[in-house]
């Protein structure tokens, strides 16, 4: 027999033993008895010495040979992931694969992509008649060269039942679709700007190159990257696409898809279907996919010959993972670009500080597109409002309502943001003063008017609307704040005549929402949209020439320092949405802090100016991205034995596991969200200058928390490096 060591999916440091008549190849997916019943594994290593009795080690129950192997690559990748983010490397291996790999059972390999060819019966058959327009484009089209089912489907719909047909009479011949098809000519033509940012990424194919690619909203970077994508891709290569949420930017996808239609492309994200996504994830292994485009589970794909990576929006916080293995997507894609030697583009208008800290001292080159890519669209006019002396209808100023009722009268149309769900964010009591808070979590409940209930977003918990105060039994509660729901409801009074829609996780929950909301909207069917963040990211209304932002403040009060970062961010994307054709663009800000350099600087629309004096700041504080942190989480029952569990591993350091002295260790403190789904919650950062010295006391760290927690087993704790929630 002989040994191999593999990789499980469970919590701990540790590879286990197995036998096997044969010598398997390194990465084979296994499936091994486990604690008394069958799971997968992934062999790491083969042919090692037995470290343990050989009588007590047990045979692999079943090799799915059929399956390629993930290549060494791919496990270095996931090596250097487990060992960066202190996670267990058999969790962290699971958690890169879709669901059909973690299980116990053999996966069919996806079918072989196929492309339809006239035959030479076809070839003397009569082209469809002129009137059924669509199956004569489809014949014409058939008569170019060997079509493929995405493409054919482009031109009909009903194309795969139409080739199924003419397959049948003899007249089409199906062949091997290759990955990488024919590209046809951009209907776009670049400008200078546009020209030299590809030129630059282009001729620094064939080694890693970080770029970050700095445009301002509306200016274009899409087109850059499709422009280099058409070379790598046309020279055989593959690439990887990172998006921050791909259910936000259908109109992206649908570009990808008309940009490249004869690419195979694969699109791998969590929401969808797990065996869809298992077959497109095993497409790109074997490079039937030439492109991947994903959200950032997909960095973990397995690309053979990769050529390009591209993360677009990188500043968004939805490439970090907050549980279970807590990557960040965006640092493991420059990773695997320079593992793969080729360039990796990292595109926002409103770029991470880290990024811009990189680019400013050349570990990044900084490329950047100044002005807007349609010849007649310019930046929005931004004015700020200062409500602090106004008395405010729901939220909205009289210059609020008389400017939308303005725009809506002249035919334009209106984006109101507001960066909350529900009718309300909190019910109240005027007689006692009670609020309505969740039983589980340190959040108040939030209103939801259509439903009819009160709900935690953040552990989901759902009640009815009360009818009288728990604590005086008033019968008169009051709604207070303003959320999406109650922001639609007073814009219908104010603009009775507009159509009016709400966008946001509530109103878009199924999967055909997106896409029949840009119908509505490409048709000039709505007149105002009301949403959240989800109408800040990647949306390209051509109508929509005015923004108006309620409650621009909240987020200023947060004790978390990147706070300012994120507001700025958050504030140019959604102001990026006006005047991104012909109609010019404003945008009106309420605030009751006009003077603040956030808003300031957003006025003015200069991230240089505002991302220089932020970083100036951190710097002076010895804040990332001039130092490194850490954040040692324990979560229990309650707050007394979460703080107690960190202090008690804090007193144990004095006995041998004392800290370098370049690192500083805060806490234990509460989290700020101290309850959530019924836990307490507490931490400890560990910060300094010299990145080994902060991993080597997480590891100090990491050996006190196995060790301790065998003894309290009502903790749960977690580590996390680089944390962007504080």
């Amino acid at each position: 027999m002989i040994y191999h060591q593999l990789a499980l999916n469970v919590p701990l440091d540790t590879l286990f033993t197995y036998a096997h008549p044969h010598r398997l190849p390194e990465g084979t997916r296994v499936a091994v008895p486990f604690r008394g019943k069958t799971v997968a594994a992934l062999v790491w290593a083969a042919d090692v010495a037995a470290e343990i009795d050989s009588a007590k080690i047990r045979p692999i129950a079943q090799v799915f040979d059929h399956e390629p192997p993930l290549d060494a690559d791919w496990r270095a990748l996931l090596q250097f992931a487990a060992r960066y983010y202190h996670y267990p490397l058999g969790q962290a291996v699971f958690a890169a694969l879709p669901q059909g790999l973690r299980e116990a059972r053999p996966v069919a390999p996806p079918p072989v992509a196929q492309s339809f060819v006239l035959s030479a019966t076809g070839l003397t058959q009569a082209a469809p008649k002129a009137h059924h327009r669509k199956q004569l484009a489809l014949w014409q089209a058939l008569q170019q060269g060997a079509l493929s089912l995405p493409a054919a489907k482009a031109i009909h719909t009903q194309a795969p039942s139409l080739l199924k047909q003419w397959q049948q009479q003899g007249w089409l011949d199906a062949i091997a679709s290759p990955a990488h098809g024919a590209m046809p000519p951009s209907p776009h033509v670049l400008n200078e700007e546009q020209q030299a940012a590809s030129q630059a990424v282009q001729a620094a194919c064939g080694g890693f190159a970080p770029f970050l690619l700095h445009g301002i909203t509306g200016s274009g970077k899409t087109e850059v990257y499709f422009d280099i994508m058409a070379k790598v891709l046309a020279a055989g290569r593959q690439v990887l696409f990172l998006l921050p949420e791909i259910n936000l930017t259908p109109q992206l996808l649908a570009r990808v898809q008309q940009r490249f239609p004869h690419t195979r492309t694969a699109v791998l994200h969590s929401q969808a279907a797990a065996g869809a996504r298992t077959q497109d994830y095993l497409r790109a292994q074997s490079g039937q996919a030439a492109l991947v485009v994903g959200t950032r589970l997909a960095v973990f794909t397995p690309l053979r010959q990769l050529g390009l990576v591209v993360v677009d929006e990188e500043h968004d916080s939805s490439f970090k993972q907050d549980s279970d293995l807590r990557y960040q997507a965006r640092d493991l894609a420059v990773w695997r670009a320079q593992q793969a030697a080729c360039p990796i583009v990292l595109g926002s208008a409103t770029p991470s500080l880290e990024s811009w800290h990189k680019a400013r001292h050349g570990d990044y080159r900084l490329l950047s597109l100044g002005r807007r890519a349609h010849h007649a669209a310019a930046l929005p006019q931004i004015v700020l409002a200062d409500v602090r002396r106004q008395k405010l209808d729901n939220g909205f100023s009289a210059q609020a309502l008389a400017l939308l009722q303005q725009n809506h009268a002249q035919g334009g149309m209106s984006m109101v943001y507001l960066n909350r769900r529900g009718f309300a964010p909190a019910l109240f009591c005027g007689d006692c003063g009670h609020t309505f808070g969740c039983p589980h979590c340190s959040a108040k409940m939030v209103l939801h008017q259509q439903a009819r209930q009160l709900r935690c977003h953040h552990c989901d918990f759902r009640q009815p609307i009360p009818r009288i105060c728990p604590d005086c039994g008033n019968q008169d509660l009051t709604a207070v704040g303003h959320g999406t729901q109650r922001v639609e409801e007073t814009l219908r009074q104010a603009l009775p005549g507009a159509a009016v829609v709400r966008v946001d996780r509530d109103s878009t929950a199924r999967k055909q929402d997106w896409a029949q909301l840009y119908e509505r909207i490409d048709a000039g069917a709505v007149d105002v949209l009301v949403g959240t963040q989800m109408l800040a990211k990647g949306h390209d209304f051509a109508r929509l020439n005015l923004v108006l932002v309620l409650n621009a403040d909240g987020s200023l009060y947060s004790a978390d320092f990147r706070a300012p970062e994120r507001l700025f961010a958050e504030l140019m994307q959604v102001a990026g949405r006006a005047g991104r054709a012909d109609a010019p663009g404003r945008v009106l800000v309420q605030t009751q802090l006009p003077d603040h350099a956030v808003f300031q600087a957003l006025k003015a629309q200069d991230y240089p100016r505002f991302a220089d004096a932020e970083l100036a700041a951190r710097q002076s504080l010895g804040l990332p991205p001039f130092a490194f942190v850490a954040a040692i989480r324990a979560d229990a029952p309650s707050m007394s034995e979460a703080v107690a569990f960190l202090r008690l591993i804090i007193d144990e350091q004095a006995n041998g596991f004392r800290l370098p002295e370049t690192i500083s260790q805060f806490g234990p403190v509460p989290m700020l969200m101290a309850r959530l789904a019924g836990r307490e919650r507490a931490q400890v950062f560990l910060e300094g200058t010299q990145r080994r010295d902060l991993h080597h006391s997480i590891g100090l760290w990491r050996q006190l928390l196995r060790h301790f927690e065998t003894t309290h087993r009502a903790i749960r704790w977690s580590i996390d490096v680089d944390p962007t929630d504080i």
